[in-house]
């Protein structure tokens, strides 16, 4: 008799604990929002340090693995092997799963919420304030952003392609420093943490982003933006990405993430060639000079005497999320990149996951910065007044055919949304079972295509983006152990 793949006890515990953090937003959802605006200054003030930390030395040891005798191990139990993905579907793959619909929420507006607020001290609506509102956004999606994700993979691509053990797991890839405690507690609430993180980070979100959706769908149809229609569109987006997570990893995932990659191109280059080329251009090479004059200064201002309280609200929110993220992203990397090496794997993320972000902050953000200039919209005054889904659209729509882009970037916000969560599900199936030798079971995997509809649910119904920054902040708590982890087992392994 064949044995389960199941881990049983794990995925019944990963289910209860999933039913029981959004059964207590819905039952208390007004003491749930309070207790979250209590909770977010007191973390901030107590682990924001940690979280700059983590950024700082992720991206620091990424770089000296790379250029190590590391960066030569290939990926591959034969060596030789050719990629199991070409190029472009290989940084299709880890670029949607990384960032979702939230890098359109964030490339069209981030700018918009430094204008009025902006960051080092610089006084509103300067030339220096406006130019750092519209660079400062590349900084929370530059190398140092990749480099959280790409370290949990590390070790994960070493065990799983190099030692060929067929487990997906975080406290399996933690093994070479926990010992034989990776198989009793300390390795189950490893693992619980990465799906308390996940799933939290999924409830995240989708809270920003199908509001977005809402509000492209009520500019094309008219239709109310009301909880129902955010409900509707949840089970929409669920809907896609539990058929492509469905159909597996080559027929499904790939598919559709290089589906989205052709949509990009085509929003982008409408916007380029119909919105003001010359200033985007501008404003873009301005950009880059910036963080690039100023990169050691980002990753280590924390703002300590003037405590303006910028880089607690924004840059240890963004590197909580992208913590928080990291072991899913990194479980996902490692198991895409087969056949290439370490250097690889290492550059590949950095660098075109880098430009991949970029690019939507130099083309939607700079259009809208430039309506801006030019007192075409006023979007700082939208998100002043709780619009700024509304403002996303409104950009949108001043271009030509703005029907017919607004329902394009409503289309592209889905399948962003799916290319990350159908990845979710697969890597939430992954860790709910002993072992994975192609792909994890596909009832397993469709059960957490819908599961994860749950906790956004949830937040949509306290709603507001203080609470998901919160809950974001506050469930990287366990990541920034795990990170740890991880980079002492990698060490560990190619050292053995």
């Amino acid at each position: 008799m064949k044995k389960s793949v199941m881990d049983w006890p794990f995925f019944l515990l990963a289910v209860g604990l999933l039913l029981l953090m959004s059964g207590l937003i819905f039952l208390y959802p007004t003491q749930i929002h309070d207790y979250f605006a209590v909770i977010r200054q007191q973390l901030n003030e107590i682990v924001g340090i940690v979280y700059i930390w983590i950024g700082m030395c992720s991206l620091a040891f990424l770089l000296w693995v790379a250029f190590s005798r590391y960066g030569r191990i290939q990926l591959s139990r034969n060596r030789g092997i050719l990629p199991r993905f070409s190029n472009f579907s290989w940084i299709a793959m880890i670029f949607c799963a990384g960032v979702g619909s939230g890098v359109i929420y964030w490339g069209t507006i981030e700018w918009a919420y430094y204008y009025m607020n902006p960051p080092l001290g610089l006084m509103p609506e300067t030339t220096p304030a406006v130019e750092w509102s519209a660079a400062y956004g590349l900084f929370h999606s530059g190398p140092t952003a990749w480099a959280i994700y790409c370290l949990p993979a590390l070790p994960i691509a070493y065990l799983y392609h190099v030692k060929g053990v067929s487990v997906l797991k975080i406290s399996e890839a933690c093994r070479p420093v926990l010992k034989h405690y990776a198989d009793g507690i300390l390795g189950k609430f490893i693992d619980l943490c990465f799906v308390l993180g996940l799933l939290g980070a999924a409830g995240t979100s989708l809270g920003i982003s199908i509001p977005m959706m809402a509000a492209g769908v009520e500019k094309v149809t008219g239709i109310e933006h009301n909880f129902m229609l955010d409900l509707a569109l949840l089970f929409i987006c669920t809907s896609v990405f539990a058929v492509s997570v469905y159909s597996g990893l080559d027929k499904g995932i790939k598919r559709l993430s290089d589906l989205n990659v052709y949509l990009v191109v085509l929003l982008l280059f409408i916007v380029i060639i119909f919105g003001p080329t010359i200033f985007i251009l501008e404003v873009s090479t301005n950009s880059v000079g910036l963080i690039m004059n100023n990169f050691f200064r980002l990753n280590t201002w924390i703002d300590p005497i003037a405590k303006s309280g910028f880089p607690e609200k924004w840059t240890i929110f963004f590197w909580a999320w992208w913590i928080v993220y990291a072991p899913f992203i990194g479980l996902f990397i490692a198991k895409v990149s087969e056949g290439r090496t370490i250097k690889q794997m290492i550059f590949g993320t950095l660098i075109f996951g880098s430009l991949g972000c970029w690019i939507f902050f130099f083309v939607l953000g700079n259009y809208g910065l430039f309506l801006q200039m030019n007192q075409e919209l006023s979007i700082p005054i939208m998100i002043q007044e709780g619009l700024a889904y509304e403002a996303i659209i409104t950009i949108i729509d001043t271009l030509p055919l703005g029907s017919v882009m607004v329902s394009l970037f409503t289309i592209l916000a889905i399948i962003f949304m799916a290319t990350t969560f159908d990845t979710s599900s697969y890597m939430l199936a992954a860790v709910t079972q002993k072992r994975v030798d192609e792909d994890p079971v596909r009832w397993n995997r469709l059960f957490w295509a819908f599961a994860l509809a749950i906790p956004p649910t949830a937040l949509l119904f306290i709603g507001g983006l203080n609470t998901l920054q919160t809950v974001t902040v506050l469930v990287a708590l366990p990541g920034c152990v795990i990170m740890v982890l991880l980079t002492m087992s990698f060490l560990k392994l190619v050292d053995e």
